[in-house]
């Protein structure tokens, strides 16, 4: 009991950076409008401006597999804790759209590194039997830190606390979490896989494999098997024994965002005025969409252990694909009497279906030596959809008929629910070096 409190602690200190992930991706939905009339900035110029975050995470997942191997996932989670202190108290004091972008494409770059140390290091402790329940913690930290953002946003901008500079205080709070978690994330070992492969550490990585898993010894041949020297990188990445991996890691990212849920988070608001809400509304509305995501979450994190992750992704697919008909019928129509209610089920079968899945598949599929490289892989595909969909929304929004937009995000996932039954394969209750077995 006492081995698996202190996995459950360790996992969910490496996991509330996906908090701040969470939090640095949904506060700006609040924040977007009054910044762009601060700042008289065009619709294209505040695109790139709200996009900066996410163009930085795409650097941040493409390049922070460097630092993640170099020096341990560790040493990179208390570094992606100093990105999001600083972007938070630089985007509180922005004085122009420059400055403000710059200050977001940093918090960007913590947040793409997160999405492949915190994964990898929970996975690389933890055991088969309860792996997926943990990873998943890192997505339900992120979904909280959704919550606490729209929550934040609605106690400083709905009720007016901060007047003019609601948008500056809603960004700048940030910087509290970002210190809570860099203090926690001192606590940690590091992983021990990392200090196998990457270090040939042995003496440290049993000591640690000592204190978490009590069975390890009698699986320590499967893992020194998959111990590889030689290192990885991207143009090493495409050899037989790894393409499959690489095609599943960059289809489950690309499907993700293909979905349009980064376009509600970021946009939700806005969405929920052009059906017909109050700005004040619309930011409690939001406050009931993070409550549902967190529901769901668990609810997923209760179930992927259970029921396995392909079966989480074609659960969600169907319910991304009714509910997404069901909010493009609504804007056809023009009768909203249901669309927040289908969004926050659209929310629902997210959470459930690929937040549940994504994090923990993609560390799951890649061996220890090209952990890294392949979240790397699976996350950049991820980001860049989502900055592009960033860019690209405020001119939608604007000149694109609703209907058409959720519609169009509807016919993609009946492209992901053909991919689950055709290319996934089931991971759960395997061994990280099992399932290297079976890709192979």
């Amino acid at each position: 009991m006492l081995t698996q409190r202190k996995l459950f602690v360790w996992s969910l200190i490496a996991a509330l950076s996906g908090f701040l992930f969470g939090f640095d991706t949904a506060v700006i939905s609040g924040a977007e409008k009054a910044v762009q009339l601060t700042f008289q900035s065009t619709d294209l110029i505040h695109g790139l401006a709200i996009s900066a975050a996410l163009w930085g995470t795409v650097l941040g997942a493409i390049f922070g597999t460097a630092p993640n191997d170099r020096f341990g996932r560790k040493t990179t989670l208390i570094g992606i804790g100093f990105l999001y202190l600083i972007s938070a108290l630089l985007s509180a004091i922005a004085w122009d759209v420059s400055s403000f972008a710059f200050a977001r494409f940093i918090g960007g770059l913590g947040v793409g590194a997160s999405t492949i140390a915190a994964p990898a290091y929970i996975c690389e402790i933890s055991p088969a039997k309860s792996r997926g329940k943990l990873v998943v913690l890192y997505q339900l930290s992120l979904v909280v830190g959704i919550f606490t953002a729209y929550l934040s946003n609605y106690a400083i901008g709905g009720v007016g606390i901060a007047g003019n500079l609601d948008w500056r205080y809603m960004l700048g709070i940030e910087a509290i979490p970002a210190l809570m978690f860099l203090l926690l994330m001192t606590r940690l070992p590091e992983s021990p896989r990392w200090l196998l492969q990457f270090k040939q550490d042995t003496k440290a990585a049993y000591a640690i494999f000592e204190q978490i898993r009590i069975d390890f010894k009698s699986g320590i041949g499967d893992v020194q098997l998959q111990i590889d020297k030689n290192k990885v990188g991207l143009r090493e990445m495409w050899t037989s024994s790894l393409r499959k991996p690489i095609i599943l890691a960059f289809l489950l990212g690309l499907f993700n965002q293909l979905s349009g849920i980064n376009a509600i988070i970021y946009f939700a608001p806005r969405i929920l005025e052009m059906a017909g809400s109050t700005y004040s509304s619309a930011l409690l509305a939001t406050v009931g969409i993070g409550l549902v995501n967190i529901m769901f979450t668990l609810i997923g994190m209760a179930l992927i252990d259970r029921l396995g992750r392909r079966q989480l992704i074609i659960i969600g697919s169907l319910g991304y694909i009714f509910t997404l008909c069901a909010i493009a019928w609504n804007f056809y129509v023009q009768s909203h009497g249901t669309t927040a209610l289908f969004i926050f089920a659209f929310i629902a079968s997210h959470a459930i279906g690929q937040g549940a899945v994504i994090w923990v598949y993609i560390a799951e599929i890649f061996p220890t030596k090209s952990r890294s490289v392949g979240q790397s892989v699976g996350s950049s595909t991820h980001w860049i959809a989502a900055a592009s969909l960033a860019l690209l929304m405020p001119f939608i929004l604007t000149n694109v008929e609703p209907s058409i937009i959720f519609l169009t995000f509807a016919l993609f996932m009946i492209l992901q629910l053909i991919f689950a039954f055709v290319m996934m394969i089931e991971t759960k209750h395997k061994s990280l070096e099992q399932i290297q077995s079976e890709l192979q």
